[in-house]
């Protein structure tokens, strides 16, 4: 019988660690030619948009989609998750919180591989539910000792900051302009909904690694050209999705920054097939749109410990 889990499910059952293996397992997977995933289709009907998002892990026995609507109401996650080879329903999840959780573990991944091996300080600008994912993920990767954050929101930068000292063990400041918290910082991640970039060129310096995790559709932009083109190693979570989405890519991409030949998908630096890093200096960008077999291997490993916990709750599907 399926199982249904809810967020609190998922908060209790899903650590970001787990999250982190589970996530580049994924990518490694990609890189293998052995995962199937789908770019985030999108319909607009009246004042909501609906977004879906299919994948598939054939080496893990499973596949499924998310599939969340934004309005006026607020916006609701839910994630299913079918057995590759008899088409079982396994289970039905709410996913705000996996998904907070998967995208972290996204940036983790790709910190682990192309970031300075003693990369010790965050700079962030955002600092929302994503923002928080996104620094205790990168925690875990790398010997992090400063963070430090900038929000528009003086309140929301000064709560970060915090509630971030306490939950990590680090020294974590707000700053009061987005480039104090760029300065000297091994990784920079910029975690916003901004639609005009956050993130210039001229404040970076060699040796960066980039999280840009906010320009996931074509209108959003985090970085500037000057960013894009100034990075040495380009890795989007996936480049068809990236075409589509990446409003950070394709911007420089129009305007002649770059070109898409030179964009690698993680799933090629996680396999070992090419660098994440080529020299010390290099600055390095991951641009991630969040795609559905980060949310598939997630939902994966969240059923695997409910069943194991004897955790959630029966779903009966109608038929």
């Amino acid at each position: 019988m399926a199982l249904y889990l809810t967020e609190q499910h998922i908060a209790q059952l899903l650590r970001i660690d787990d999250v982190i293996a589970a996530v580049e397992g994924a990518f490694l997977q990609q890189g293998m030619g052995k995962a199937v995933n789908r770019p985030r289709q999108r319909v607009i009907a009246g004042r909501s948009v609906l977004h879906v998002m299919p994948g598939g892990l054939p080496g893990l026995g499973v596949m499924g989609f998310k599939a969340y609507a934004g309005g006026r109401t607020g916006t609701r996650f839910l994630a299913h998750l079918y057995d590759t080879e008899t088409g079982e329903l396994l289970a039905v999840m709410e996913a705000d919180r996996l998904g907070q959780l998967r995208t972290g573990a996204a940036s983790a991944v790709a910190t682990k591989y192309m970031a300075r091996r003693e990369a010790g300080s965050i700079g962030i600008i955002g600092a929302g539910r994503q923002a928080r994912s996104q620094v205790t993920a990168v925690s875990r990767v790398r010997p992090i000792a400063l963070v430090k954050c900038y929000s528009p929101s003086a309140g929301r930068r000064e709560a970060f900051a915090e509630e971030m000292t306490s939950e990590l063990g680090a020294e974590v400041v707000a700053v009061d302009v987005p480039q104090e918290a760029v300065l000297d910082s091994d990784i920079v991640i910029t975690a916003t909904s901004a639609r005009e970039p956050v993130l210039l060129g001229a404040w970076l310096g060699g040796g960066m690694h980039i999280n840009a995790i906010g320009s996931n559709a074509s209108t959003r932009r985090e970085l500037d050209e000057g960013a894009v083109r100034r990075s040495a190693v380009i890795a989007a979570d996936d480049l068809e999705q990236a075409k589509i989405e990446s409003g950070d890519l394709i911007a420089a991409v129009q305007s002649g920054a770059l070109d898409w030949d030179a964009v690698l998908e993680l799933g090629r630096i996680v396999t070992g097939e090419t660098p994440g890093r080529r020299a010390p200096d290099d600055i390095t960008l991951f641009e991630s749109q969040g795609i559905a077999i980060e949310d598939v291997a997630t939902m994966k490993l969240a059923y695997d410990l409910a069943r194991e916990r004897g955790a959630g709750e029966p779903f009966r599907p109608p038929g």
